[in-house]
């Protein structure tokens, strides 16, 4: 038999558990603040307020949305990794602040890897390749072959430096010898201006912002950077098929908490957007945009996470790229 003692400290600690263990069961009892590391409008914000309103439908809390942009994404990404781990906020992680700048900012403000706990990778979105109708090119090979014709003839457009646009279009330069000219801008918006006047010759960048005028002929389709051929363009052949087997350079858009969320909460979170995600109308309303949805488990995206790390330092070193 237990004696006085004993049974008072294990009353003790079933009290002092209870206020941790409510708090767990009881999740959510307020608003989620979701950071968006970027300015409202752009691919970022579609997804996370698309995602967010149906979460936030389905646990009774609303999924606050908050913008914070600025040093690339950076600083969004910075102020969830030191928030409380209690699950009340959380942050759109994007290839570029996640996987890229790791290998190309000397003095990141946050570990990808140790200072989140990974909750799901919400959807991938593949490039498209697009030139202005006055290019001759019509497949990838042939503008490629154009580039290394008239050297630094064909400019291309990108979201910015070391963006998966810019990357792209330097792993094009150093793996198959083309000679593409890169003109890095701040968002895609302009560079879609530019492309449409006849301004510069090319464009990777993401579907949203070019399929209405590709549709509408005011800009050419020459191949897609996923790994299969999308839904919202199969007309459209893939990299891998045009020129280089095995090749893959997807955005990508994924759900992180702060490092220390309890894994429980994690769990709860990853099965909401997971349902969120297969709502009939928020499915097909990111699908249209060309986006892919995933939702894979914690550790999967996790495991995705450090292979994106290890696969993007290799073509930042090999193209020399820099931050601003």
């Amino acid at each position: 038999m237990m004696n006085l003692r004993t049974v008072g400290a294990a009353l003790m600690m079933a009290i002092g558990a209870a206020p941790a263990l409510a708090q767990t069961t009881a999740y959510p009892t307020r608003p989620i603040r979701f950071v968006v590391p970027f300015a409202p409008g752009g691919n970022a914000d579609t997804i996370s307020r698309t995602s967010g309103v149906k979460v936030g439908e389905s646990i009774g809390q609303q999924i606050v949305i908050d913008n914070r942009s600025g040093a690339n994404g950076n600083i969004g990404m910075e102020i969830v990794a030191r928030a409380a781990p209690d699950g009340y906020t959380i942050v759109l992680g994007y290839i570029a602040n996640v996987a890229i700048a790791p290998s190309l900012v000397a003095k990141l403000p946050y570990d990808p890897v140790k200072d989140y706990a990974p909750i799901t990778l919400l959807a991938t979105s593949p490039n498209i390749i697009v030139v202005h109708p006055s290019v001759s090119a019509r497949t990838l090979k042939e503008l490629i072959a154009l580039s290394k014709a008239k050297p630094k003839s064909v400019n291309f457009s990108s979201a910015g430096v070391a963006s998966v646009g810019h990357l792209t279009g330097e792993l094009f330069n150093t793996a198959l010898g083309a000679d593409l000219q890169h003109i890095p801008y701040k968002g895609s918006a302009q560079g879609v201006i530019d492309l449409l006047a006849g301004q510069i010759q090319m464009m990777i960048g993401g579907m949203s912002s070019v399929m209405p005028h590709i549709k509408a002929g005011r800009l050419r389709s020459i191949a897609m950077t996923g790994a299969q051929r999308s839904p919202a363009a199969p007309d459209v052949p893939t990299v891998a098929e045009s020129t280089m087997p095995g090749f893959e350079a997807t955005a990508w858009y994924g759900a992180m908490a702060p490092a220390g969320t309890p894994r429980t909460i994690v769990a709860r979170l990853h099965s909401e957007f997971a349902k969120a995600l297969a709502v009939p109308d928020a499915k097909q309303r990111l699908e249209n945009l060309g986006y892919q949805i995933v939702a894979s488990t914690p550790d999967e995206f996790a495991a995705y996470i450090k292979t994106e790390i290890v696969k993007w330092a290799k073509v930042v070193k090999a193209s020399g790229a820099k931050a601003e």
